[in-house]
């Protein structure tokens, strides 16, 4: 049977394409983001646009009410907004942190306490949450979003305990480098912070390392990660974690097994 399903984080990226292929496959999809006009030919795959930016309360009571009233149930959320703000831990004010945390944790938190009440009452649900393989691990000027990844970790194993008396089930998903806009997000970012920053030049070759064409090459194709939304989604035995992307195993294996000093010898010679 086809499940019902809420996607956020879906007008672009890997989250547009896990909307289309899950709505491919037989799903009802929900496929939700803050820009509306980004998400119109959505419909022409058989899935429903949904305007909603998950750091506002009332929008998402008001996108899970309108599933409820037209499906009965909902099945399957999937967490996938989010964004990354990098920048000097220095130079970044607090309420751009706040907010960041805003739509990486407490956004998601809300949606997810939202729906559960739905799933218990089923008798059953997934929670899928895109994390990243910055949760497990650092690079530079990303501290306050490597600070929600981590965070959100930390959040999902918990919450996956809680729920499993319940028959819902929680999922990671861990993406390494992919092929998205989030280095042109990455660098507006910077951009922000950048004048008079006393980081200048470690910020340029960062951000030169990662808006170069070799960088972007090695990027993974979207379409390989909307494979693994589909099956942590839809799966009978998920995972709880999903490793997929472009350097993703290999940095999470040198984090684990070689330490925290060997790490970082890795970064500096990347990153200069």
């Amino acid at each position: 049977m086809g499940k019902i399903i809420l996607i956020t984080g879906a007008s672009s990226g890997m989250g547009r394409e896990a909307a289309i292929l899950l709505a491919s496959g037989g799903h009802t999809v929900y496929a939700g983001a803050r820009r509306a006009d980004r998400m119109r030919d959505l419909s022409e795959h058989g899935i429903t646009p949904v305007e909603m930016d998950v750091s506002k309360g009332e929008e998402n009571e008001r996108a899970v009410q309108r599933i409820i009233d037209s499906e009965g149930r909902i099945d399957v959320l999937i967490n996938n907004a989010g964004f990354g703000l990098y920048g000097a831990v220095e130079d970044i004010p607090l309420y751009d942190a706040r907010y960041q945390f805003e739509v990486n944790l407490f956004g998601l938190a809300h949606l997810t306490q939202l729906v559960l009440p739905h799933m218990r009452a089923q008798g059953a649900g997934r929670i899928v949450n895109t994390s990243s393989i910055g949760g497990r691990i650092f690079t530079p000027f990303g501290a306050w979003y490597h600070a929600t990844k981590h965070a959100l970790e930390g959040w999902s194993d918990c919450l996956r305990i809680e729920t499993a008396p319940f028959n819902i089930q929680v999922v990671l998903i861990q993406p390494g480098f992919i092929r998205t806009d989030f280095v042109h997000v990455l660098g507006s970012g910077l951009q922000k912070y950048y004048a008079g920053s006393a980081y200048k030049a470690a910020l340029d070759r960062f951000f030169a390392m990662m808006s170069s064409p070799e960088t972007a090459d090695r990027g993974t194709d979207a379409k390989v990660l909307a494979r693994v939304f589909v099956e942590a989604a839809t799966a009978a035995r998920p995972r709880r974690r999903y490793v997929k992307g472009a350097s993703a195993r290999p940095l999470l294996f040198i984090r684990k097994w070689f330490g925290d000093g060997i790490f970082e010898s890795v970064l500096r010679r990347t990153f200069g």
